[in-house]
């Protein structure tokens, strides 16, 4: 395990631009705004779907194994997100999936833990540091909010929002969208990784914010999402994270997976 100090600003290689993981503006339209051209849809259950953020290096030399177990979870239910950083680009291999966004949302979660470093490789479920990582998350918790997601048209998505009654805990809730490619690798030149073939699922492309609400706003927020272009050959994940917006934990999550 490699850890930085969360309040340090190290001074790093610079981070490069993401290739086309930019956050892309959330926009709120309604659905006559797009065309019609898919009918995938998924609607979330009765318990909380496990949410996995696993962040992760090419330049980390304990951040394989991670990766290798991230992919295990193909098929499990729940939303794995792979999130690279890039404060480990300065050994020598730059990671090309790495954004600084990424970090800060790293940074975010160490410090809603009392956490005093990040440090790859780092799982967290619904929220919460989980360092016994390893084993298939369960859905056991009841959901605390409804979620409806659909495909508008072609990168185009909407979601229905609906707080549950036991969400009157919490005073907010926030939600953000990834974007999760498969079946990426890298033949890895430099650095503490350097000779060897790294392969990669869930990988997140692109992160958005999609604001945050009052509990005791309109039952129902909808919520419109333009992704970016999907990289031709690798599935892609629409996921929707809906979470406190004090503690950061998981109420409610879905992933869509479509052919368009």
């Amino acid at each position: 395990m490699r850890s930085f100090n969360v309040f340090s600003n190290p001074s790093l290689r610079s981070f490069k631009a993401a290739h086309g993981i930019a956050a892309v503006a959330l926009v709120v339209a309604t659905a006559s705004a797009f065309a019609q051209t898919s009918q995938c849809a998924v609607n979330s259950g009765p318990t909380i779907t496990p949410v996995v953020e696993l962040y992760t290096s090419e330049g980390c030399s304990s951040c394989p194994p991670a990766d290798k177990w991230a992919s295990s979870l193909k098929g499990s239910g729940a939303v794995v997100q792979a999130f690279h950083v890039g404060y480990w680009d300065y050994i020598g291999w730059v990671d090309r999936f790495a954004a600084p966004a990424y970090t800060n949302r790293q940074r975010d979660v160490a410090a809603r833990n009392n956490l005093r470093s990040i440090y790859t490789p780092q799982a967290v479920l619904n929220g919460k540091d989980w360092p016994n990582w390893g084993i298939p998350p369960k859905a056991i918790e009841p959901a605390k909010a409804s979620i409806a997601l659909k495909q508008l048209g072609t990168d185009q998505f909407e979601a229905s929002v609906v707080p549950l009654p036991a969400l009157q805990n919490a005073s907010t809730w926030s939600a953000y969208w990834t974007i999760t490619e498969h079946g990426h690798n890298s033949k890895v030149q430099a650095g503490e990784n350097a000779g060897e073939f790294l392969k990669h699922d869930f990988v997140v492309r692109q992160l958005v914010q999609a604001g945050e609400y009052k509990t005791g706003d309109a039952a129902l927020q909808k919520l419109t999402f333009r992704s970016i272009v999907s990289t031709p050959g690798h599935q892609r994940q629409v996921n929707l994270v809906v979470f406190d917006a004090k503690t950061g934990k998981t109420l409610q999550a879905v992933s869509l997976l479509c052919t368009v």
